[in-house]
This record gives structure tokens, sequence and C-alpha cells, in this order.
């Protein structure tokens, strides 16, 4: 249980800073680092609480970082701003290289010589390329296809990978990397499949997918991730460790995915099929085995049951925002 501690979390405002925040705030001191390029934090009911601090800054802006980061003190540091999404990457894949990579640099050397408890960074599943079938956390990275606007992402995260671990090496951070294999739930901003699914359906509108749909993903409900990622931060057997954190059990092709939700929504929309103009994952499926080894991580939320709460809470967002 992680109490008392001063926690700095870049990018905190996103879907996933959010609700790690939400279930840190009540016993913890928070500072959120955002540019609020997406911003969950504006949904959540934490967003004025006295606990947490809100500071409008870039990751790329060192100076600011630094001193922010001087004023407040951290006893941990987790990494989560980064540019993501197919859509956004592949519109602005220079300022994905220069977000992801340099502005872990700088989150890295703005804390360098400070005693932390744990820097936690936050990778990608893409990782391993575009065929990934149970992949445990030691296997194989795929630096994909140069030239392929899509691969800069994964690229510049692999980097920000060897950056931590090189920092945990040389200066002694206690560095922990976490791999988010397709997070979802209620809250969600940006790009995410069951996401845009979601909202479509409810308001009737055309569900598009990208080519066949025969793409395999493996779903990791919101609840269940962050309980990964407490653990990260908790554990003194996971630093100078990567881990590969989803639910393995949540596996479902793109078409079924669309399927499902409308279905579990009650929805008359269409499900239509759409040019697929860029090059995608195929196949993505964890293997967590090393999170359950070392961490004790175990997935709850089955998939159906899931969908069930995001449909609910997406539900009722629309209709609060209608009145």
């Amino acid at each position: 249980m992680i109490k008392g501690k001063r926690i700095f979390v870049s990018g905190g405002a996103g879907f996933i800073g959010t609700k790690l925040c939400e279930r840190l705030y009540e016993e913890n001191q928070i500072m959120i680092y955002d540019n609020l390029w997406r911003d969950s934090l504006k949904d959540s009911p934490i967003a004025n609480h006295k606990n947490i601090e809100f500071v409008k800054g870039d990751i790329l802006d060192f100076d600011h970082l630094k001193n922010t980061v001087e004023l407040f003190k951290p006893d941990i540091v987790v990494h989560l701003a980064a540019i993501a999404g197919v859509d956004t990457v592949m519109k602005y894949p220079v300022k994905t290289l220069q977000i992801n990579m340099i502005g872990t640099f700088n989150m890295l050397e703005s804390v360098k010589h400070k005693k932390l408890e744990r820097f936690l960074d936050f990778s990608t599943s893409e990782v391993f390329g575009s065929y990934a079938y149970k992949v445990d956390d030691e296997a194989y990275s795929s630096l994909a296809t140069v030239g392929e606007a899509r691969w800069t992402y994964s690229v510049s995260k692999l980097a920000g990978e060897h950056l931590c671990y090189a920092y945990h090496r040389e200066y002694g951070i206690p560095t922990v990397t976490v791999r988010p294999f397709n997070v979802y739930g209620p809250g969600q901003v940006g790009e995410g499949a069951i996401h845009r699914f979601v909202v479509r359906a409810l308001r009737g509108e055309d569900i598009e997918i990208h080519g066949d749909g025969d793409q395999i993903r493996s779903w990791c409900y919101i609840d269940d991730f962050i309980d990964g990622v407490l653990l990260c931060m908790e554990k003194p057997e996971a630093v100078g460790h990567a881990f590969n954190i989803g639910n393995p059990k949540g596996t479902i092709t793109i078409w079924m995915l669309a399927k499902l939700v409308k279905e579990l929504a009650n929805s008359n929309s269409r499900i239509i099929h759409v040019p697929k103009n860029y090059v995608d994952v195929e196949l993505r499926i964890p293997s967590i085995e090393k999170a359950r080894n070392i961490l004790g991580y175990e997935p709850k939320v089955g998939l159906e049951e899931g969908i069930l709460k995001t449909i609910e809470w997406y539900r009722g967002k629309l209709t609060n925002d209608k009145a």
C-alpha cells in the first residue's frame, strides 16, 4: 500500500494517469505535470482535490520540468507523458520521436541526482512488432521498417526503455518499465478501438473497422491494469525489470469486438469496413508470467464485464453532455 508519498506524474491528465491518481490521491500528495494534449482529468472527481497539484508544462521544456521537480521533491516519479495513438503518431512522426525520446531523457535527467524510491516508465506492447503471440517480457523487440511512420512510436518507446535501464545501471535510479497491452475502460480519451466503438454504438453511428477486422488483440480493463501498475510501484523486486501488463484472456478479433460492443450496447449501428491505409499490428497477445511470478499480478475483469462497465459510463457521459 502506497501511503504518505510525494508522487510526480508526467502526463497525469491522460486516461491512465488520471485513473492511477484516483487510486493514490487519498493517502498521498500528487503533482500532475501535463500540457493537456488529452484531458481525462476534467471528468474526474479528483481534479480539484487538495492532495492534487496540477502544473501545466511541456516535457520538452527541460528547465521548467527540472525546476518543477526540484520544488516538489518527489519520492516516486511516474513518467506517462508521450505521444500515442496510431492516427496521431502517423500525423506527427517527428513530434512522436521528440516527446517520447527527448521527453524521457529530460525526465530522467531531472531526477538523476535525486533519492527516489521508484521511477516508473511507460513503454508499449508495440516494441514486439506486428506479430506478438504470447510474447514474454524478455522476448526480442522489433525495430520494424524505416520509413513507416507507424513505427516511430514503438522505436521511440524502445529507446525510452534503453534510457531507463541505462540510468538504472549508471546512476542507480530505481527504474521499472511497464508495457501496456490494449488498455480500455471508463474515462478513456484518444484513439482506442473500444472507446470509439462504444461511443459510435451509443450514438447509433456506423462502427468502422479498418480492413477485414481479423487483427487480434488482448484487451485489459483499466482497473486490472492499474492493479499491475501499483504492484510495479510497490514491489522492491520490480526494480530493474520490464513487465507486460495485460490480460491474455481478453483476446478477440477486431471484427468480433465490434460485434460484441454492438450487442452489449443494444445498438442499431452498422458495422462497416473501411480501407486500412497504414501498416498494423496483426497479432498482439501477452505472456504475463513474469508479472505473475514477481509481482503477483492477476487480471480479474473479463472482456464482456469490462465492456459493459465502459458502455454504462459512456452512456451516462453522453446523456450528461446533452443535458
